[in-house]
């Protein structure tokens, strides 16, 4: 059993929805990230997602974009963001770390390579937004074996047809991605996500995060509310453009998650 499905089975026996917070690493600065990612169990987060600086983030709203492009111009490259990883670890063995990023990086290292130093780092699962399902030889398969899950996108434009070949290899969760575009343009609408987890809950047994659209802790709460947690991304990266302290940050960060956890 993996961090990942280990945590939601506690959620589950707690009646609880999941908080799930993406930041970048490296922004604004490796020492900086480290102390952020170290902060964020204890404001509640119960899954950290973090981001893998790339140079064409196709899937990023402008924020993401920037927070990478801070990160890369710091000098944060694949071994650094392993490294922040590993420094985790070291304080925390138990709260999941799920790396969100593209191929391009880990086709680079090689996967098998890669995949070795990853789980060798902490890390617990991914999410690679330009491999589509029937790419699944390339890295989801070898990534399952090599005991990390591998956590699937599912969009509104998904349809019946597609749906059950995008769940078909995927393990953790599933990543409902509330909006079409891309991160930061727009509010989600619990009216309109609850729907949408029903219909992949009725192909998938796996819980149902929703991400994209959540900025307050009352949109987490209604999101969280129709689904098995939610994911903030680019409010909490927006904090951290803003050059506010992490405390700060952090207090935010908790007001999210006492949100979502209030659902």
């Amino acid at each position: 059993m993996s961090r990942i499905d280990a945590r939601f089975n506690e959620l589950k026996a707690q009646k609880r929805k999941a908080f799930v917070a993406y930041v970048m690493a490296g922004d604004p600065d490796f020492d900086t990230s480290l102390e952020l990612v170290k902060g964020l169990p204890a404001a509640g987060v119960d899954i950290i997602e973090l981001g893998l600086p790339f140079t064409d983030p196709m899937a990023d709203g402008p924020t993401i974009q920037l927070a990478g492009q801070r990160a890369l111009d710091g000098g944060m490259t694949l071994d650094k963001t392993l490294g922040l990883a590993r420094a985790f670890r070291v304080t925390d063995q138990k709260t999941p770390i799920v790396m969100m990023g593209y191929y391009n990086p880990i086709y680079s290292r090689g996967v098998d390579t890669f995949l070795e130093q990853a789980k060798e780092a902490g890390i617990d699962g991914l999410i690679v937004v330009d491999l589509p399902p029937e790419e699944d030889d390339e890295l989801c398969i070898p990534a399952q074996k090599a005991g990390l899950n591998f956590i699937r996108l599912a969009t509104p434009t998904t349809d019946d047809n597609r749906l059950p070949r995008v769940m078909q290899n995927t393990s953790g969760f599933v990543y409902y991605v509330s909006i079409t575009g891309i991160t930061g343009a727009a509010e989600a609408q619990a009216a309109v996500v609850g729907p949408e987890v029903a219909r992949i809950k009725a192909v998938s047994d796996l819980p149902v995060i929703v991400g994209f659209g959540v900025r307050t802790p009352e949109t987490a709460r209604a999101v969280a509310g129709v689904a098995d947690g939610t994911v903030v991304g680019s409010a909490i990266v927006a904090q951290i453009e803003a050059g506010k302290p992490v405390p700060e940050i952090l207090e935010f960060v908790r007001s999210l998650a006492d949100g979502a956890h209030a659902a």
